[in-house]
């Protein structure tokens, strides 16, 4: 039998009377302490097989998380390409609302303050109750005053009815009078007949000198009646006169009397609406704020009371630099994200754009043309609004932090394309016509 050179320890004889070799180990393998290596039937010099299997596991990962990471990298600059490179933020924005101060306009003690802090309030609410007897007292005089006009406008009305009858008696008097130098007149017509009459019979002797002298007294005497009816019908219509001259004064007086009326109610409404500033009511629907008014305190018009924030009419007031400003449009969507709300995005709308930046607006605007010039980037107001739904579900505080990020590619256009954006798509397009 030919000797086995990797053969190192004695022959072992088999059932089949064939002699193998057993494996022999170096001397070096085994150290104190150690185990020695077991085959698969537990002999020593056996090998395990997970080093091979954790290769190949290896060999399996890898490559999957490199087309993982190629995927998430594609599809992130995929999304900045079709909207993310559309997308202006910034984290310089703040809640703000319409405030009302509200102040007294009347002078007095307080008598009733029903509010407290933080209270919600709605349109017509009483905020502030001042002391209103010097007021009341202001209307109840001046509608005493109007009552007393009333009655003075009442005896003119009286006054012009009388003065109707007293025009009505002159006229039947001019009348009466016109009537009166008919009759003379007629009288002296029929005095100077009976006067010729006499006159001739007494130059031929056919009358009497009496008769004459009768006929003349009476000619003379319905002469002096003519002129006293035409005296009389002159007065008459003198008094006729004088009594409409009388009736134009007494309905100017009355014209008078109804405008100091009307003054008189002007200063009635006036009393009534000071009275009425004596009760403070909400202007709108809002929550009270920084309450300063006390029960027993003396205001007068002007005095601060408290604040009114509505917190359902809240905006926005975004300050982007002047770089993002190219693409931003009235009317363009906006996530904002409430930094109060753990970051909750909400749905806006850009409303307005300021028409100058803050710097022109503050107490000592900047002058560039000093000398001392270095250019800093300008901020300019976006003002955001948000539908009435949102604001019900996302109570926003005015003065919170908000983050917000303005979409300024147009919904309705298509979105972009690779092909587009390598000038293709029309080529692409035409390829695609049958």
């Amino acid at each position: 039998m030919a000797d086995n050179p990797n053969s190192a320890g004695p022959e072992a004889a088999t059932p089949s009377g064939a002699m193998t070799s057993a494996p022999a180990f170096p001397a070096a393998a085994a150290s104190p302490g150690v185990p020695a290596p077991m085959g698969a039937a537990g002999a020593p010099g056996a090998l395990k097989p997970a080093p091979a299997k954790r290769a190949g596991l290896r060999r399996f990962i890898v490559p999957v998380l490199i087309l993982a990471a190629l995927g998430y990298g594609a599809k992130t600059a995929y999304d900045w390409f079709v909207e993310g490179r559309f997308l202006v933020s910034t984290d310089d924005a703040y809640v703000g609302a319409n405030t009302s101060i509200i102040a007294a306009k009347a002078m007095g003690h307080l008598t009733a303050v029903p509010v407290v802090d933080n209270q919600v309030v709605h349109k017509g609410d009483l905020l502030v109750s001042i002391d209103d007897g010097d007021y009341q007292n202001a209307v109840d005089s001046a509608r005493a005053r109007i009552g007393t006009q009333d009655a003075t406008i009442a005896r003119f009305a009286r006054q012009i009815d009388a003065q109707g009858a007293v025009i009505a008696q002159a006229e039947a008097q001019v009348a009466s009078a016109a009537a009166q130098v008919k009759s003379a007149e007629a009288d002296v017509e029929r005095a100077a007949l009976e006067y010729d009459r006499s006159y001739k019979l007494a130059q031929t002797n056919f009358g009497s000198q009496q008769r004459l002298e009768q006929a003349t007294a009476d000619r003379d005497r319905t002469v002096a009646a003519v002129a006293a009816a035409r005296a009389t019908q002159a007065s008459a219509a003198a008094a006729l006169e004088g009594a409409k001259a009388n009736l134009d004064v007494l309905k100017a007086q009355k014209d008078e009397a109804q405008r100091q009326r009307a003054e008189l109610v002007t200063a009635l409404e006036m009393a009534e609406r000071n009275l009425s500033f004596t009760r403070v009511l909400a202007p709108f629907d809002g929550v009270v704020g920084n309450k300063a008014a006390q029960v027993g305190n003396f205001v007068q018009p002007g005095t601060r009371l408290m604040a009114l924030v509505p917190v359902n009419d809240s905006y926005v007031d975004a300050n982007f630099k002047e770089t993002q400003l190219a693409d931003i449009r009235p009317g363009q969507k906006v996530d904002v994200a409430i930094d109060a709300l753990d970051g909750r995005v909400v749905d806006g709308v850009v409303s307005s754009i300021s028409p100058a930046s803050g710097a022109q607006f503050s107490l000592l605007p900047p002058d560039n043309a000093t000398g001392n010039f270095t250019k800093v980037v300008q901020r300019v107001a976006v003002r955001i609004t948000f539908p009435e739904e949102v604001l019900k579900a996302a109570l926003l505080r005015p003065g919170l932090s908000v983050v917000a990020t303005v979409h300024t590619r147009d919904p309705d256009a298509p979105k972009p394309t690779l092909l587009g954006a390598l000038g293709l798509e029309a080529f692409a397009t035409r390829n695609a016509k049958p």
